[in-house]
């Protein structure tokens, strides 16, 4: 039996449904699962002291240079290659109690629980540890934005680095972790939703020293990056002062990003032919907007200007074509997405926390409507309990923890196991479909489908008179659309780019054929014009 949240206007409607025959990497297939803990992936500098002055130190407990995951196996599996989730925990980039919050670890009990569903499934699971640590107290609006953003770019190469380190495993020490390294998938919760988004879209430059990320000297009116790669590191996780390489030579290549309340730090990141995304997002998120806005803590104040939610994020993922692979997913029955569906048609015309009006249903992201203001996260859970011995752990006064824990309650009043356990189940319902057609675990596409599938890009799609085509690594020879009779309704000759912009088609409304013509090859793709 499955729970389900089908409506939101109330955070407990939960409806039980069957279903036929369980599926693999859908379902929970496996009753048990196995935990190895505290895997060593690689090293690095911690900035945590570093922003109060004190000098970098090794990321870890007592003073253990260590980057850490948990694996998750379903136990009594027989498979030898399984599709490979690296779950990505949640804390505002701080660690747990110093965030005000009562989660911020990997040990979190709703992360756990998401690793255990994940296996369960079938997948392999990564729980990973990612740096922490950044600045909300800086002197300016430009410095406090670069140091959040430093912070999801070093948990982004932490990533990296893990993902390289399984692919180093299965090429040299016999793959101990029985993975498929073709198919890699990142599934982010809060900031490791902001992590796994970065992570499929920062891959430039420009894109790290956009207005925002620059400071102007007002006496000399020099321009400063504030994200400093030659301090830093490249977004792979190369070179740097501070930044030490870990598993080099290896490829960074993810195949799938799922984000539970993540945000972009900038919508001109998401460009074409970046791999398949999708999202589950409470429009009451206060941080990650779920439209585009300003990143705010109350203590702190204005952090940084229009980062994207999940709402911005998977139209225009879905407008470039990233996600046209997702396609028969949304167009079909399953309770998930219907139930997806049916919230986005709800959430229309409705504002999110800071008053933007939400537009027309976007496919692929689910947006859950609790009722509660101000609610992000309504899969967490924690233990009272457990947050104050942290607490007291880490050296804060008695009580410190207990409040902490009650303060969460502000924003999710009716958290407890049957809330979480409903929209975690919700959450990998909805992702595990995308997971499976994203990497072509149904069998629905060819390997050659599939390759040209991230070769070429048309957008929008369907259009009415423009069509934007985009290819990766090859030029554009020429175009070629064919009406549904084989009938030649347009031509251009003679590109020689990688992009280009066919305007004014005035073709008449129906399905067309268009064939374009690379260097290696001839790709044909559907279109529609409205």
């Amino acid at each position: 039996m499955k729970k389900i949240i089908l409506t939101f206007l109330s955070c407990g409607a939960i409806l039980g449904s069957s279903y036929a025959q369980p599926q693999r990497y859908i379902d929970e297939v496996f009753t048990n699962f196995t935990v190895d803990n505290n895997i060593v992936y690689g090293a690095n500098l911690s900035v945590i002291g570093a922003s109060q002055g004190v000098p970098y130190i090794p990321t870890g407990t007592n003073g253990v240079a260590a980057l850490e995951f948990d694996l998750y196996q379903p136990d009594g599996d027989t498979e030898t290659e399984r599709p490979l989730v690296i779950v990505l925990h949640t804390g505002t980039f701080a660690p747990i109690i110093y965030n005000g919050n009562p989660t911020g670890m990997r040990q979190d009990l709703a992360t756990t629980a998401i690793c255990q569903s994940y296996a369960k499934r079938g997948y392999v699971v990564a729980n990973l540890e990612y740096r922490l640590g950044w600045n909300p107290g800086a002197a300016t609006q430009a410095e406090k934005g670069a140091s959040l953003m430093k912070a999801v770019y070093r948990a982004i190469q932490d990533t990296k680095s893990a993902v390289r380190f399984f692919r180093q495993d299965y090429e040299n020490n016999g793959n101990t972790y029985g993975i498929d390294t073709s198919r890699i998938i990142l599934s982010g919760q809060g900031s490791g939703g902001w992590v796994a988004l970065g992570y499929a879209t920062v891959d430039k430059y420009a894109e790290i020293t956009l207005p925002k990320f620059l400071s102007v000297d007002p006496v000399t009116g020099i321009t400063t990056a504030l994200i400093d790669t030659t301090e830093i590191g490249d977004w792979d996780g190369y070179g740097g002062i501070y930044n030490m390489v870990n598993t080099p030579g290896y490829s960074n290549d993810v195949h799938m990003v799922c984000s539970m309340g993540g945000g972009m730090g900038d919508l001109s990141w998401l460009e074409a032919g970046e791999v398949p995304m999708c999202a589950v997002h409470c429009p009451t998120d206060p941080v990650a907007i779920y439209t585009s806005g300003n990143v705010s803590v109350p203590s702190a104040g204005l952090i940084t200007t229009e980062i994207s939610g999940s709402y911005d994020v998977m139209a225009k993922a879905n407008l470039l074509g990233n996600n046209d692979v997702l396609a028969p997913v949304n167009a079909g029955n399953d309770p998930y997405t219907i139930a997806a569906q049916a919230a986005s048609g709800i959430a229309t015309g409705t504002t999110d926390f800071q008053g933007t009006v939400i537009g027309a249903p976007v496919d692929n992201v689910f947006p859950y409507l609790t009722g509660n203001p101000g609610e992000a996260s309504p899969w967490d859970l924690w233990n009272a309990a457990f947050v104050e011995g942290v607490a007291q752990q880490l050296g804060f006064a008695p009580g410190t923890g207990t409040q902490i824990a009650a303060d969460g309650l502000l924003t999710n009043p009716n958290m407890g196991p049957v809330k979480s356990s409903a929209y975690i189940d919700s959450t990998l319902g909805y992702f595990c479909r995308r997971i499976v057609r994203a990497t072509n675990l149904d069998g629905l596409n060819g390997m050659e489908e599939l390759e040209t599938a991230t070769t070429l890009k048309l957008y929008p799609n369907p259009t009415s008179n423009n069509l934007r085509i985009v290819v990766k690594d090859e030029l554009i020879l020429s175009v070629n659309i064919y009406a549904m009779n084989g009938t030649e309704v347009y031509s251009l000759k003679k590109i020689d780019q990688n992009s280009i912009e066919l305007n004014n088609l005035n073709l008449k409304a129906g399905i067309y054929h268009c064939t374009v013509e690379l260097d290696s090859q001839k790709i044909t793709k559907k279109i529609v014009i409205q």
